[in-house]
């Protein structure tokens, strides 16, 4: 079967909703006795003020508040390598019950295409998935452009100067940066920050054309009225941005989401992944992380176990073909 960009995504939809039914069956989580002795290492894959780092930075503030563990979660970003410190970092801490991670999409992306990191994500502990991230296309509000009609034509005026500001190499921004070139016959030059928020932050100064941000990494600069969302990549208009069609209803068929898990070290004990899917299952029922799902746009339902571990592979899969295309593989 041949695989073109929108047939893959589509594909990784499906997965995505299959997943959340399969969750709604099976999201219970086993009962456990044991308890962290001492503060717990809370790794983020990514950089500063990005949507990883808000969302593992909130997720310590409702643990704590709540008392929902004896020790402190404490929160730690290796961004290095589009993700590839924090991975390396988790494969050697195999059999550690003091070490959990917060992951994004190049959970799937950075194993694919450094093969000599040597590590295999099945191997790591499936703890739970707190959400899907959505994603936007964004320009700054000074550029006059108000639909993708004007950005296409603002972006094929000015060539391979058009910069599309980005998080790491061949991750999520990068394959949608491709996809719109392909798509609308650009030439944007795809240029790689550490984080959303240093990405944000770029465009909001004018040192980017444009991004494909996460809502949360772009709302501070969205309510500042610094930039505009022209468009979202998900099935139906997000409730905060109704103005912004989505790319199906623009005829593109592009809907992609980006996981937002919790992993633990490879050969994690069952009791110690057991305590952790209660602690992150109460983080996902509490009024402040359901008010963050909705104030940031974000879907999903919980997942953990088996069910997780499978998704990780399908979602691996559709991120192989999709790296094939744009040639990273």
């Amino acid at each position: 079967m041949t695989f073109t960009r929108g047939t893959v995504l589509a594909a990784s939809l499906a997965v995505a909703l299959g997943a959340s039914v399969a969750a709604r069956a099976q999201d219970s989580c086993p009962q456990s006795s044991w308890e962290p002795k001492k503060p717990v290492d809370f790794v983020i894959m990514a950089g500063q003020g990005g949507g990883a780092d808000k969302m593992a930075r909130l997720m310590q503030v409702i643990i704590e508040k709540h008392n929902f563990s004896p020790k402190p979660f404490v929160p730690v970003n290796k961004a290095g390598g589009s993700g590839a410190e924090a991975l390396v970092y988790m494969k050697g801490k195999q059999g550690d019950d003091h070490t959990v991670m917060v992951t994004l999409n190049s959970f799937y992306t950075t194993p694919l295409r450094q093969k000599g990191l040597g590590v295999d994500i099945t191997t790591f502990s499936p703890i739970a998935r707190m959400a899907e991230d959505t994603f936007v296309l964004w320009v700054h509000k000074d550029s006059g452009i108000k639909s993708v009609e004007d950005f296409v034509a603002a972006a094929k005026a000015k060539g391979n100067d058009w910069i599309m500001a980005g998080t790491g190499k061949a991750q999520e921004d990068q394959l949608l940066t491709d996809f719109l070139n392909r798509t609308y016959g650009l030439n944007m030059k795809y240029v790689p920050f550490k984080g959303g928020g240093a990405v944000a932050k770029q465009l909001a100064g004018k040192h980017a054309d444009s991004t494909v941000n996460n809502p949360s990494e772009a709302l501070g600069f969205y309510q500042n009225g610094d930039v505009v969302p022209i468009a979202a990549f998900t099935p139906q208009r997000l409730e905060m941005f109704k103005e912004a069609p989505t790319m199906r209803e623009l005829g593109k068929e592009m809907v992609y989401y980006m996981q937002r898990s919790v992993v633990g070290a490879p050969k994690m004990s069952d009791d110690a992944q057991a305590f952790y899917c209660n602690v992150f299952k109460k983080v996902y029922a509490s009024e402040e992380w359901q008010a963050y799902m909705k104030k940031q746009s974000l879907a999903g339902e919980f997942l953990t176990g088996k069910p997780l571990s499978d998704y990780w592979v399908r979602e691996r899969d559709n991120h192989a073909k999709m790296l094939k295309e744009i040639g990273e593989l």
